[in-house]
């Protein structure tokens, strides 16, 4: 555990120091906004009451045992127990491991010396933006006495997916993707691009105890659990007319291949042949997570709630790739146990349109550091000629971020 968390302090100190910076300047604006909006709603109060000085606002708990709320308001019950809420959450994915996928060399040049020839970058794994998706999200929350609370949340959001075709060429350019040691993969015939299938899913679940230090600030610390999961698939489409005899001949080129790729030869086996790659990894982090939850804005019926959550994790990562060669899928496997880091901030914006009942729409941001992306896991899968694959390890140095919108209810009872 310590050398864990040492390869964390060394990895990750500058990002851990800035989210902690942020986190504190946070509660200071939350504390600073909490208590001047809470003295202008005591003081509104009283003075249209005539009950309540201004120099002298009374204590949340004296105010709920006059029969006022927060805001000076008489009020006839009890305050609720429970709060539940219900969210649609959008959210975008950014960050793909920076992975050469697919280059360009030139169709003279033979089969045989495309490994030893370089070519031009046209698509890296950067390039595969999965674009939004959407997802459920559930809370639910007591608060118990002497403001101590219970907090449970789950939320996924789940098929994040983009595709991307490159060629064919005209005239006729190698499309070749490499990995370490012998592998590389060509198109086999001219008419084919080499398209990759990129997807991600996301699941969260969250306990966290409530201390509310006043009426509008609440620190939270509780434990997390998240699972990331993505998968990336190279093929070529659309599927091979025949068997490529041609590569028996080394010394062909692409020019070669077009001449003689429509005569009839042996036939491709039904369904065409396998992903020439295909890697899916698993990242599930266990971890503990300090956060505030403010109010940082109150006007009537409206408010601005702001949230902040950070926390280090044990992230227990594992990945298995599938390598086609000679169109036999050569599989291998690793997994490795390493320090992670998360961080949250959120706004919420509420409407209370009836008793107990609010609408509300937001804004939230995750990032997750230190998790296994499938297009990282390239560089840790070695091919030795002929045909053996190794999983070198599990390359956890990459971060993902997730930003979108939010709209929900809450109800409180």
């Amino acid at each position: 555990m310590s050398t864990l968390f040492r390869s964390f302090r060394q990895r990750y100190r500058l990002n851990a120091t800035y989210f902690l910076c942020t986190l504190v300047a946070m509660l200071f604006l939350l504390r600073t906004a909490s208590a001047g909006d809470y003295e202008n709603s005591i003081g509104q109060s009283a003075d249209s009451e005539g009950s309540l000085p201004l120099s002298s606002p009374m204590p949340v708990n004296q105010l709920q045992a006059a029969g006022r709320d927060d805001t000076g308001s008489s009020k006839s019950d009890s305050p609720p127990r429970w709060t539940f809420s219900a969210d649609v959450i959008i959210l975008n994915r950014i960050g793909g491991g920076n992975q050469t996928l697919v280059e360009r060399v030139p169709g003279d040049v033979s089969f045989s010396k495309v490994p030893s020839t370089p070519g031009a970058q046209v698509l890296n794994s950067n390039d595969l933006q999965q674009g939004f998706s959407t997802g459920p999200r559930l809370g639910l929350i007591y608060h118990g006495d002497s403001g101590y609370g219970l907090e449970l949340s789950y939320f996924q959001s789940i098929d994040w997916n983009t595709s991307r075709a490159i060629g064919p060429d005209n005239p006729p350019n190698w499309l070749v993707m490499r990995a370490p040691g012998s592998f590389f993969q060509t198109q086999d015939f001219t008419y084919q691009s080499m398209v990759w299938d990129y997807a991600t899913n996301l699941y969260n679940a969250e306990i966290n105890m409530r201390w509310n230090l006043n009426s509008r600030l609440t620190l939270l610390s509780g434990f997390r659990w998240l699972q990331l999961n993505e998968n990336l698939q190279g093929t070529l489409t659309p599927a091979d007319r025949s068997q490529p005899l041609w590569k028996y001949n080394p010394n062909n080129n692409l020019y070669d291949v077009k001449r003689i790729e429509n005569i009839p030869g042996a036939s491709a086996p039904t369904g065409g042949f396998p992903p020439f790659w295909n890697t899916s990894t698993t990242n599930n982090l266990y971890g503990f997570q300090i956060g505030a939850d403010g109010k940082i804005l109150q006007l009537g019926r409206f408010s601005i709630d702001a949230l902040i959550k950070t926390g280090i994790y044990d992230n227990n990562a594992e990945e298995s790739t599938g390598v086609s060669i000679f169109k036999v899928v050569r599989p291998s496997f690793a997994s490795t146990s390493q320090a992670a880091f998360v961080g949250e901030a959120g706004l919420q914006f509420k409407y209370h349109v009836i008793k107990g009942l609010a609408l509300k729409v937001g804004y939230e941001a995750l990032w997750l550091q230190g998790v296994a992306l499938a297009p990282g896991q390239i560089q840790e899968t070695y091919t030795t000629s002929p045909d053996t694959v190794t999983a070198l390890g599990v390359n956890c140095g990459s971060g993902v971020i997730f930003y979108g919108t939010t709209a929900g209810l809450e109800y409180s009872f």
